[in-house]
């Protein structure tokens, strides 16, 4: 898919309208408190919220921990990545970045979360044909190989 690219380096130097970074629940819980000033705001596992910051758009994705796959983590990933897209239809953004939601610190297969993640973007491509371009972001040459083979890129 020519709407769908892949980049190995800082999420910070692409041109993008939108980037999609992951929390795990309690770092987001915590942001919130500080940020709203006057109590805890409901988020779970799977949800997102969009925040402005230095005149960039973020998406906020509360990636699931991985437990061991028995505990719908692949469901509540797919519904970060989803509700990520219909924000971005939401607030009308062209082009949009993702970071890999819940690799990393907390644990979710590469292989299993690179699989959910170019489902659910496929779905949210179809969906919203005015999305030009969705970047996935890799930290690492591993995982941007991950991304080509699943992609055929």
């Amino acid at each position: 898919m020519h709407r769908i690219k892949i980049h190995q380096g800082k999420v910070a130097s692409l041109k993008v309208e939108a980037i999609v970074r992951c929390y795990s629940q309690s770092a987001a819980v915590e942001k919130l408190a500080v940020a709203s000033g006057d109590g805890l705001m409901p988020l779970n596992v799977g949800d997102v919220q969009i925040v402005s910051e230095t005149g960039k758009v973020f998406i906020e994705a509360i990636g699931p921990r991985w437990r061991g796959g028995d505990y719908q983590e692949e469901q509540q990933l797919a519904s970060c990545y989803s509700k990520a897209m219909e924000l971005a239809k939401h607030y009308n953004v062209r082009s949009v970045a993702f970071t890999p939601i819940s690799c990393g610190p907390l644990g979710f297969p590469a292989n299993r979360a690179i699989d959910v993640a170019i489902q659910q973007i496929k779905l949210g491509l179809r969906k919203n044909p005015l999305i030009e371009s969705v970047v996935f972001c890799c930290f690492d040459p591993v995982t941007s190989a991950l991304y080509r083979s699943r992609l055929g890129k």
